[in-house]
């Protein structure tokens, strides 16, 4: 899977760095548009394109939806490469 497309998306990719820096939580639309500092509604439709993709992982409960980071190696492995080309190194 080609995940670059969603590195173009400034909400995906924030969704995405989210979940990658937090890989044991699980979150709602709510939340996350809260961590992230958008629209609701965006990131509600986000977050269902994402876990079509098998970026992210779908937890549905009676009242709520939540959503948490995939397992997959090989998609973890792809997003560090992408995290990395997009952050500068620091200097020592």
């Amino acid at each position: 899977m080609n995940l670059k497309k969603f590195f173009k998306s400034d909400i995906h990719k924030k969704i995405i760095i989210f979940f990658h820096q937090n890989p044991s939580s699980i979150d709602t639309p709510r939340g996350v548009a809260t961590w992230i500092n958008y629209d609701r509604t965006k990131v509600s439709s986000a977050l269902k394109e994402l876990a079509k993709n098998k970026i992210l992982n779908i937890h549905k409960a009676a009242t709520a939806t939540g959503y948490s980071y995939t397992s997959d190696k090989k998609i973890i492995e792809q997003v560090k490469k992408l995290l990395r080309n997009i952050t500068p190194a620091r200097k020592q």
